[in-house]
Parts: C-alpha cells; structure tokens; sequence
C-alpha cells in the first residue's frame, strides 16, 4: 500500500504507487487525460505502466510523446496545440525532468493563451491555474524532484540559455513517486540525477532562505544519496527505491529553501555551446565542490558546511577548514564513481569524461569567449539571490573559469 503524504498537493510514495492514480483522477471528477512524455519511454514501456492501469479503471486519455531533452518554448507550443486537440482535462506528465517541466509550461499556455513567455521567466509572476485543468506527475528518474516542486526549466537556444520558470501555482495536483518505475534507468541518468539531487540538499540547506522545516530534509536527504547513489548506479533495487524518495524529500526542501549559484551556472551553461549540451546533472556535480569553496568564505556557510561533513557524512577533520575539504573530497569521489568529469574542460558529450573515443565538447577558445555573457546571465539567474555569498558578474566569471580548468577557489 502506497503512503499518503499531504503537501501543497498530494503525494504517493512507495512500489506500487501507480495505482493509486484511477482514485485520485475519479475524486477530483476530470474526464479525459493528456499523457506528456518523451519518446523513449513510450517504445520502453513505461507509459505502458501507466496506460494499463488507466485502461483498467476505464479512463479516457490521449498520448503526447514528442518532449524533447531539454524542453524548447516550441516544444511546449506544440505540447499546448495536442492538449487542446484532446479536449483534456487533465495532465500526466510521466519521466524525468523534461516532460514534466515542459507539461508545467504547457499548463499555463493552455488556460492562458495570451500569455507571454517573457512574462513567466520573472519568478512568482503566474496567473492563478486551474481554471480549466489539473495535472498529476509521475517521476521516472530520481533527481529533479519537479514532481513536487514550484519550478520548471525551459531552454531557449536561440539565445543559449536555460530560464528556470519559478511559481508555487505550477506545483503539480498530484505527485506519484514510485521506485518501481526507475529499475531500467540506464546507470549514466541515475548518475547524473543523482547529483542533481545532491545538490538541490546542499543549496537549499546553505540558503539564505533555509529553515528548520527545511533543513530536516536537505539533510535527510544529503545522508541518503551519498549513502545509496553509488549502490543505485550500480543498478541495486532497493537503492533505486531510497534514492527514488531521497530526491523528492530534497525537492521538498529547495522548493521552500531555494537555491544558489550552482543552478545558476548550470542554467547558463548548459545550452551555451556550439559542439553540444551540458547535461544538467553533470554540471551541478561539476560546480558542485567549487561553490562550496567559493561559499565557505561566509561564515555561516562555512559552519553549515563542516556540520554535513562531520555530524551528517562523518568525515575527517577538526576544524571547519579541514571539514570543508573532506567534504570537496567527497564529491569529487563520488564524481569518480559514478564516471562524471570533474571539468568542463574534460566533459564530452553525453556527460562522460574525455578519452580516445569521445572529444572534449567545450574549447577553451570557446569558453573564453562565451564566459563574459554566460557570468553576465548567471547573475540574472533567478536562483542567485538566494546564494549564501553574493556573487556578482566578475565573480561568476572567475568561478566558472575554475570550473573549466579544475582549479580550487582560494578568493
């Protein structure tokens, strides 16, 4: 039996969890579904889980299947054109955090066609929704958390950049978080959502705008990802299961306590180069351990910081400076575990290290040229403010360059 969980929505954790979605649609008296998702879900029969027991209760749906990586404003345009042609009622968004991002966007068009992009990408600027629509989303990977969260990243690649879209109103109705369907996530997405996951704990407990209901769960949750992700890479059903849970009690704590500037560089850069994509995943764990240096020079980061590594991780060290590292260390490690690079300068594509067979994507010269806008754009992030340091536009650009070339931040 599925637990029931009540947050800003309602919540169904646990195998077998999937089934709770017939009652949950019936209770609310929607009609008819748009099921969002991608097309390798589709053709690995995923969405078969969940158009089974659909087909069993004898509800009526319809399938979108055409959310790209890395949604697109045009891809949410398109994703809006199907839902109105389905005369639909309700949304299940089913995956990772691409076709629920983009469903969360594809939402607001829907009731309000009107509405501009520009006017979304300001953070709290929604119009009120469900006007003519619910939505319920069921995660398949474990990292994003958008199941339960306020947020939602749309990439613009006309202009290289990632906008994260940030209101409690596209918090789905419904969240179903069931580990069963993550036991065929591939080991290099259980990686890279791992450490997203990671990270979401680790901002929001350095934020400025944490809090005791916060905290508990960042550092719940920081303590069950570093304990299970490397089981869960290496394909173990029962990690699956804790990392499925440990993801979303940390989307629970960003989506209170916020983020910082680890998101920010992720956003910027990950759309920002010519030869391919930055995974999401891989860059958090990438920037990780150099904002935390970067950060460390606050006071209260600091001592936030030294109590993960000593009181949550049990690592060595006597004082904050020597905790500190250890804690780098680990990161760093667990990068080495799981075959994320540990730079820029030595990412290829698909998120792996650079070898013989897979080429550096990201040039220096490139780089170099692109870092004065993406520093530029990283301090507009919406998830900057919330940073426990400030971080201005110069700063951005010598942190990332420390990104790129794997140096430590001593300034």
């Amino acid at each position: 039996m599925a637990n029931r969980i009540m947050l800003n929505q309602t919540s169904y954790h646990g195998a077998g969890a999937i089934q709770e979605l017939p009652a949950e649609v019936k209770s609310r008296g929607l009609k008819k579904a748009l099921i969002c998702c991608g097309p390798t879900l589709l053709r690995h029969g995923v969405i078969a889980r969940v158009t089974d027991v659909l087909d069993a209760a004898g509800l009526s749906y319809e399938i979108f299947s055409d959310i790209k990586p890395n949604p697109t404003i045009a891809n949410v345009t398109d994703g809006v054109a199907a839902f109105k042609a389905a005369g639909a009622d309700y949304l299940i968004a089913i995956g990772g955090g691409s076709p629920i991002d983009a469903a969360k966007a594809m939402w607001v068009f829907y009731e309000y066609p009107e509405e501009s992009f520009d006017n979304i990408i300001q953070p709290f600027s929604f119009p009120e929704l469900r006007q003519k629509a619910h939505f319920c989303a069921i995660s398949s990977t474990s990292g994003t958390a958008t199941e339960v969260t306020a947020f939602s990243v749309i990439t613009d690649y006309a202009k290289g950049i990632k906008y994260p879209l940030a209101d409690f109103n596209i918090t789905p109705d419904v969240a179903i978080v069931d580990p069963e369907l993550t036991y065929t996530m591939p080991a290099k997405l259980c990686a890279h959502t791992g450490m997203d996951a990671l990270t979401h704990c680790m901002e929001a407990y350095v934020s400025t705008c944490a809090s005791m209901f916060t905290d508990a769960n960042a550092l719940h949750g920081i303590r069950e990802i570093v304990e299970w992700l490397p089981k869960s890479y290496a394909g173990d059903h029962e990690a699956r299961q804790h990392m499925h849970e440990a993801q979303c009690i940390a989307g629970i704590a960003f989506s209170s306590g916020l983020l910082g500037i680890v998101h920010s560089m992720a956003h910027k850069t990950g759309a920002a180069f010519e030869n391919g994509h930055i995974i999401h995943g891989a860059a958090n764990a990438m920037y990780l351990g150099k904002v935390i240096q970067w950060n460390s020079k606050d006071p209260r980061a600091a001592e936030r910081y030294a109590y993960v590594a000593k009181e949550i991780l049990h690592l060595p060290g006597e004082t904050n400076e020597e905790l500190i590292a250890a804690l780098v260390q680990k990161i760093r490690d667990l990068n080495d575990q799981l075959n994320i690079p540990q730079s820029i300068k030595d990412y290829a594509n698909g998120g792996v290290k650079v070898d013989a067979e897979n080429p550096q994507m990201v040039s220096e010269e490139e780089f170099l040229a692109k870092l004065p806008e993406i520093a530029a754009n990283a301090e507009q992030d919406a998830c900057t403010p919330e940073n426990p340091r400030e971080t201005k536009a110069a700063d951005f650009e010598k942190i990332l360059k420390a990104c790129y070339y794997d140096t430590d931040i001593d300034f």
